[in-house]
């Protein structure tokens, strides 16, 4: 799938990503942590995270809604971008920094995240997109290998806020 396509799909969205960050924001995590995803391909019980992170390029504080699993009491999250050719903004931005904000429904922590190499990475794959998948698509869409982040909760820092 190239960016192209990736951007129609983000447009068909019509804006779906926008309301669940706010509906998510707006009620401090109490909205919008458990989705329907089932007319996507997914599960009717679809966990959803939100990390923060500082842009590479702006300096600028974004968040941003991810499905989520949890392996070993790790955190993760797929850098899917739709299937699209680029990774997404947000892995880049988290790239350039030692640790990242998540909030899962109505807690907050600070984290370190890696990057799971070789059979861990293969059995974290497979359990994500057991999760949601549509991943397997994605990845079958491009040429580009998509990342799995695994995030290691620290201390709690407050919930997010629009």
């Amino acid at each position: 799938m190239g960016d192209a396509d990736a951007a129609s799909i983000a447009k068909a969205q019509g804006g779906f990503m926008a309301e669940h960050l706010k509906a998510y924001l707006a009620s401090g995590g109490t909205q919008g942590h458990i989705l329907d995803l089932s007319g996507s391909g997914g599960h009717a019980l679809t966990t959803n995270c939100l990390i923060k992170y500082v842009g590479r390029k702006s300096g600028k504080e974004y968040v941003t809604p991810l499905i989520y699993g949890n392996v070993g009491g790790e955190i993760v999250v797929v850098a899917s971008k739709g299937g699209a050719d680029t990774h997404p903004e947000w892995y880049l931005n988290i790239r350039e920094s030692e640790t990242i904000g998540v909030q899962i429904a109505t807690q907050a922590f600070e984290a370190t995240w890696r990057e799971p190499e070789y059979e861990e990475r293969h059995h974290v794959w497979s359990y994500m997109t057991h999760l949601y998948p549509p991943y397997l698509g994605y990845q079958s869409s491009t040429t580009r290998h998509i990342p799995v982040v695994m995030l290691r909760i620290g201390h709690s820092i407050p919930v997010f806020t629009a």
